[in-house]
């Protein structure tokens, strides 16, 4: 009897270890779960309502999709070089030739202003013309008195002469001899002096013709100029080309300096494209883009930046480097491939509405069973409408969920079905 109890003792205590340790053992696994268990949170979505694409290593093509719009080459404004009243209008729009006249103007005043010019020119001419007569009757009083004056000088020194010899000789007194001196020195200094002075009056008097003859040439190219104003009245075609527009009516006022229409030039056309402000700095002259018109390819170059930014765009202008498509009509819209930089080898991952979601941050990457998409940190560089490059976070052949994310809160995993 005492050796069956012992044997009951024996397997109660057998049961009990048991017990205790299969006891142990959860508490631990549940001791392990909460401290060191997974604790993301998680969502179940449906494989077909999510888009997911593959991370692959290729060719990344840095450019943009823009829209340019077709222009003229250039563009000729018609501004009014005088003011008046519109006369009469001969073209409102159409093909012009350089010089066609297109409208004409009055102005009374400046008809007035003409005839005062021409008047005072006229009347200045006429003093011109008695003042060179004034110093040319001048300059031949000097010369007949110099050429009396020169008879009387020979005349004095030959009477000078003759006395000295007739003095030496004691023919005549001193007196006379004196006297003839002093009439022989006395005409030669009034010579002198009336030399001296016709050579001042001479110089002065080319300096006074020259000096008239300019003020009449600056009267009279001031009088061109002014009858250049009456022909400016005419409004006339400055180049070849087709009138857009001509903004004006029989009767209208007109001011200096207004705008009355434009003349497009049509050799050429150049397309005007705006572009978002964030590739402002990276968008410089020279470079390359093209469009596809009519089953071709045509080939444009940027000439020009408007730096100006509104509503978060600036313009460039881009003009054909080849050939110019032959229906192309002034503003047709074109998307145009604008290339910002060379290509190279990078991760690519496809555009998609995650990144409006995450900002190109983070992305949910599927495992390898696909069953499972974790979020995971990745680092977006350059970007075209078809690709983000990929710089950091990414490996080639892992796939990514790339619709958009707004669906999924923040939670840490997505558990596809």
């Amino acid at each position: 009897m005492g050796m069956d109890r012992k044997i009951e003792n024996k397997a109660k205590k057998r049961r009990m270890i048991i017990w205790i340790s299969v006891s142990a053992v959860f508490v631990g696994v549940v001791f392990y779960q909460i401290i060191f268990g997974d604790k993301s949170s998680r969502l179940n979505v449906d494989v077909d309502k999510i888009t997911i694409e593959e991370i692959r290593e290729d060719a990344f093509l840095d450019y943009i999709a823009v829209n340019g719009t077709v222009e003229p080459i250039q563009t000729i404004f018609l501004d009014a070089v005088e003011g008046g009243t519109v006369d009469s209008i001969f073209k409102r729009d159409g093909d012009v030739e350089q010089g066609d006249k297109l409208a004409s103007l009055s102005n009374i005043n400046l008809l007035l202003e003409i005839s005062r010019h021409e008047a005072e020119v006229t009347r200045n001419v006429n003093d011109f013309r008695m003042t060179r007569i004034q110093l040319d009757q001048q300059n031949l009083r000097y010369r007949n008195d110099l050429l009396d004056l020169s008879y009387s000088l020979r005349q004095a020194e030959r009477r000078y002469k003759k006395n000295s010899v007739l003095r030496q000789e004691e023919h005549i007194s001193q007196e006379e001899f004196e006297l003839s001196k002093e009439q022989y020195e006395n005409t030669k200094r009034r010579f002198e002096l009336l030399h001296e002075s016709y050579r001042h009056d001479s110089i002065y008097r080319v300096a006074q013709l020259e000096s008239m003859e300019e003020s009449l040439q600056a009267m009279e190219s001031n009088l061109e100029l002014v009858s250049t104003r009456l022909e400016a009245l005419d409004v006339r075609a400055p180049v070849d080309g087709e009138l857009a527009y001509l903004d004006l009516e029989v009767g209208q006022i007109i001011n200096r300096g207004q705008t009355l229409g434009r003349i497009n030039v049509l050799d050429s056309y150049k397309l005007r494209v705006e572009i978002d402000e964030h590739y402002i700095s990276r968008v410089v002259s020279g470079l390359q883009g093209e469009f596809e018109f009519a089953g071709d390819n045509y080939e444009l170059e940027i000439t020009r930046i408007y730096p100006e930014v509104e509503a978060g765009r600036f313009a460039v202008d881009m003009e054909f480097n080849d050939s110019v498509p032959g229906q192309i009509r002034i503003g047709q819209t074109f998307r145009i491939r604008l290339e910002l930089g060379e290509s190279r080898t990078a991760l690519l991952i496809p555009r998609g509405g995650f990144y409006q979601s995450t900002g190109g941050r983070w992305v949910y990457v599927l495992d390898p069973s696909e069953s499972v998409a974790s979020r995971r940190e990745i680092r977006i560089g350059r970007q075209n409408p078809r690709y983000y490059e990929v710089l950091e976070g990414l490996e080639p052949g892992e796939k990514v969920i790339v619709s958009s994310y707004d669906n999924f809160g923040n939670v840490d995993k997505l558990m596809l079905r």
